[in-house]
C-alpha cells in the first residue's frame, strides 16, 4: 500500500462532547461527524455497538452528554473537497425563501424537490446548502424535517439552547402544524378526523413504507374541506396531532383520497390523470407553524405555495367553473 493511501487511509476516531452540544441525539451527532456516510450504514454501525459512548453500546436515540467519549469507528467519508458547490438558483431561491429570523431560529418556505438533509446519492440538501450559504454560522440544525417532495415551513435552530426548546416542544405537542394537500376524489365530510395507528416498515432497498397497522403507533390526522374541485379532486386542510413519518400521506390514502402526486401511496391510474392535467408534484404543503418561543411570544409563519402548486389549483379553478 503506498503511503498517501495510508494517509487516507479510515482510523478509529475518539471524541469528546463539548457542552454546546449536550442533548444532541447520537445519530444527529453521526451525521455531522459522518458527512457523506449513508444514512443506512450509520444506523447499521449503530446496531452493531461499532459506536461506543465511555465504552458502552447505545441505541441512536442516546443523547450525549458534555464529557462523553465517543468511539467512532473507521468509516471511509467523502473528501472535503468532494462537495458540490450550492448552485446559484438554488442561493437565490433560498435567501428569498426565509420566512423568519432571529440568532436563534430560521424559518424556511422550502421547495419541493430539495431534500431537508443529503445521503443516499442526493449531494446537498438543504441543511447543507445552508451551511455553505452560511460559512459564518457556528451552529445550523433541522429541528424537524419534511418529506423531499414536500414544500413548505420548517425550522432550523441557530443554537442549541433553541434546538432543545423546540425538540421538547414537539414532543409535548405545543407546536401546531398545519398542511394543505390536494387529494384525489371528493372528500366526503367538511371535517373529519382520522384516527388509525401506523406502522413503519424498511424495504431491504432502504426505501421507508409505511401502513395502516392494529400494532403500530397511535396517529391521528385533523382533516378540514378548504375546497372541491367537482368530483375529482379536494384541497384539505390536515392537522396531524402526532408525528408519525408519511402520517398525512398514509392517513389520507387509508381513506381511500391518496394525495395527488404521490408515487409512493398513490394509484398509477390516478397520478397519470393528475399529469395530464399538468399536475406532476406532491400535492402536500406545510402552510403554516404555531408556537410559543422561549421568551413568551407568539410566533404564527405562514408559507406561500410555489408557482406550480398556485397553478395546478388555478387551472382546477376553470375547470370546476367549466365542467
Amino acid at each position: 500500500m503506498t503511503e498517501s493511501h495510508e494517509k487516507n487511509r479510515p482510523t478509529v476516531r475518539f471524541v469528546v462532547i463539548e457542552p454546546d452540544r449536550e442533548g444532541q441525539r447520537i445519530d444527529n451527532f453521526l451525521r455531522t461527524e459522518l458527512k457523506g456516510v449513508p444514512k443506512t450504514l450509520l444506523y447499521r454501525i449503530l446496531r452493531k455497538g461499532e459506536i461506543r459512548v465511555n465504552k458502552k453500546r447505545v441505541k441512536a436515540d442516546y443523547k450525549l452528554c458534555a464529557g462523553d467519549e465517543v468511539r467512532i469507528p473507521p468509516v471511509r467519508v467523502a473528501e472535503q473537497g468532494e462537495s458540490i458547490p450550492v448552485g446559484v438558483s438554488l442561493s437565490n431561491h433560498l435567501a428569498d425563501a426565509v420566512l423568519y429570523e432571529t440568532d436563534a431560529l430560521i424559518v424556511i418556505n422550502k421547495p419541493s424537490g430539495l431534500a431537508v438533509h443529503g445521503g443516499s446519492g442526493i449531494n446537498n440538501g438543504l441543511i447543507e446548502a445552508l451551511r455553505q450559504l452560511r460559512p459564518e454560522a457556528r451552529f445550523l440544525e433541522l429541528v424537524h424535517r419534511l418529506d423531499r417532495d414536500t414544500s413548505g415551513c420548517i425550522m432550523v435552530a441557530k443554537k442549541r439552547s433553541m434546538l432543545r426548546y423546540l425538540h421538547e416542544a414537539l414532543r409535548e405537542k405545543r407546536v401546531r402544524k398545519i398542511y394543505h394537500a390536494l387529494v384525489c376524489g371528493r372528500w366526503p365530510n367538511r371535517k373529519q378526523r382520522v384516527n388509525a395507528p401506523l406502522l413503519r416498515d424498511e424495504l431491504k432497498s432502504g426505501e421507508r413504507m409505511v401502513r395502516v397497522d392494529a400494532s403500530g403507533k397511535e396517529s391521528i390526522t385533523d382533516f378540514r374541506v378548504l375546497r372541491r374541485f367537482s368530483d375529482f379532486c379536494t384541497l384539505v386542510e390536515a392537522s396531524p396531532l402526532t408525528g408519525r413519518t408519511h402520517q398525512i400521506r398514509v392517513h389520507s390514502q387509508f381513506i381511500g383520497h391518496p394525495i395527488v402526486g404521490d408515487v409512493k401511496y398513490g394509484t398509477d391510474a390516478d397520478n397519470a390523470r393528475m399529469k395530464s392535467k399538468g399536475l406532476r408534484r406532491l400535492m402536500l404543503h406545510a402552510a403554516e407553524l404555531s408556537l410559543t418561543l422561549p421568551d413568551g411570544t407568539t410566533l404564527n409563519v405562514k408559507a406561500d405555495y410555489d408557482s406550480e402548486m398556485q397553478t395546478a389549483l388555478q387551472v382546477l379553478a376553470l375547470e370546476s367553473v367549466d365542467s
